[in-house]
């Protein structure tokens, strides 16, 4: 199966995505936002969607939105927040059964007509958001960015790249900051979300079975005035570094982390990212790779360690759990890796299996409408116009050449350990 998306544009700056899917057994609609990334305003994008889903004007509590939802055959909703590269991206999602060919189209109109509503048609107090929502809202995020400090794993990865990109306004954190909370009114809230409404592009997606008339009515649904949409340029890539950063944070935890960040400057544009892609795979992401290999001869030192590319500012950080003495071994060890492939010592085998495993990466998405929609909206933010066929063709067609020249693009920029307490005073 070759997917396919179908690309209308509704109006400036509103544009609908249709991808067919018959055997898909439910049916998603997802619409993006994409914001730029700023610090004044990351913290009050982050939670807006959060108070859109409080409640409805016609509905004002998130009880009745989940009891509107029961009639329309188990309708998923939900809000993501995130970024890529130096825009934040704000998500909202639904997702239903679908409808029973006896009854009518009613089902799947009404899961439409829900989220337009959310989006669209908030409740509001005197003209504004209630603040009984904003506090409840507030709550919310600010118990998602302590969960998010919590996760060791992720705790430490944000933070490299925050030391990374201290300069760039890749650094800031997409669920924004528990400081910036008490500043926030329902005032201050609802203007920044009119703004986003007049400003931001939308691409809905919707993935399922299609019939003509879901696109007629999606186009009349999100036909939205829009005033100066946000223009972005594309992020800066460098691989060149004046400094290397070492950085170290304590705190309370069994374990030490490390992370290690390694610029690449090689464009997602670039022909060369395809083997940047293989490089990774051979290094610490795939089933083969040589990170996970070196754990044998690393027994004991290293708990778990991986690679993984970030395809915006194109850079790839290697993280680990390690135990704090070992951490310069672990370096050395990792360092010696890169420059092996660098030098060619890895085998056709390697090659083959990364391949493939990238391959099944891209096919697995199928098998999931939300990564279908998320695949294609990237697609749309790096205008990728290769069909889905060709995106696994040009990783069949990446040779040892273009993976040894990716691997010698690697450039050191930050060791990033955070360590126990315990081994700070050691």
């Amino acid at each position: 199966m070759n997917l396919m998306s179908k690309r209308i544009n509704i109006t400036k700056g509103v544009n609908l995505n249709i991808i067919s899917m018959e055997e898909s057994k439910s049916n998603l609609l997802s619409v993006y936002f994409t914001l730029p990334l700023d610090r004044e305003q990351v913290t009050k994008n982050a939670l807006i969607p959060l108070v859109l889903k409080k409640g409805l004007r016609e509905l004002n509590s998130n009880m009745a939105i989940h009891h509107s939802t029961e009639g329309i055959l188990y309708p998923q909703l939900s809000v993501n927040i995130d970024k890529k590269g130096e825009k934040q991206i704000i998500r909202f999602t639904i997702e239903g059964s679908k409808p029973n060919p006896i009854k009518d189209k009613n089902d799947i109109l009404e899961m439409i007509d829900l989220l337009k509503s959310i989006i669209f048609n908030p409740y509001l107090k005197e003209g504004v958001f209630s603040s009984q929502h904003i506090e409840e809202g507030k709550e919310v995020l600010e118990r998602l960015i302590k969960e998010k400090k919590r996760d060791l794993k992720y705790y430490s990865i944000s933070r490299c790249i925050e030391e990374m990109y201290k300069n760039e306004k890749y650094s800031l954190f997409p669920l924004g900051y528990i400081e910036d909370l008490d500043s926030i009114d329902n005032n201050t809230l609802y203007k920044q979300y009119l703004k986003i409404l007049s400003q931001s592009s939308m691409e809905v997606f919707f993935v399922g079975e299609y019939k003509g008339y879901i696109e007629d009515y999606l186009k009349d649904a999100f036909n939205f005035e829009k005033g100066n949409i946000y223009e972005f340029e594309r992020e800066y890539i460098t691989g060149k570094i004046q400094t290397k950063n070492m950085i170290y944070e304590d705190r309370n935890i069994a374990k030490s982390r490390l992370v290690i960040g390694y610029r690449t400057g090689i464009p997602y544009e670039n022909p060369l990212y395809n083997g940047l892609l293989i490089t990774n795979q051979i290094l610490g992401s795939g089933p083969n790779s040589k990170l996970l290999k070196g754990l044998k001869e690393l027994k004991g030192i290293v708990n778990s360690i991986d690679s993984k590319v970030y395809k915006y500012k194109s850079f790839i950080l290697i993280d680990s759990e390690i135990e704090f003495k070992n951490i310069e071994k672990v370096i050395k060890a990792i360092r010696n890796e890169i420059h092996r492939i660098r030098n060619g010592k890895f085998s056709q085998e390697d090659i083959n299996i990364s391949k493939e495993s990238i391959k099944q990466s891209i096919e697995s998405i199928k098998e999931n409408n939300l990564l279908i929609s998320e695949f294609f909206f990237d697609k749309v933010l790096t205008k990728d116009n290769r069909r889905y066929s060709q995106i696994l063709d040009d990783i069949d067609k990446v040779t040892r050449d273009e993976i040894i020249k990716a691997a010698n693009m690697f450039t050191l920029d930050t060791i990033y350990i955070l360590r126990s307490f315990q081994a700070s005073f050691k």
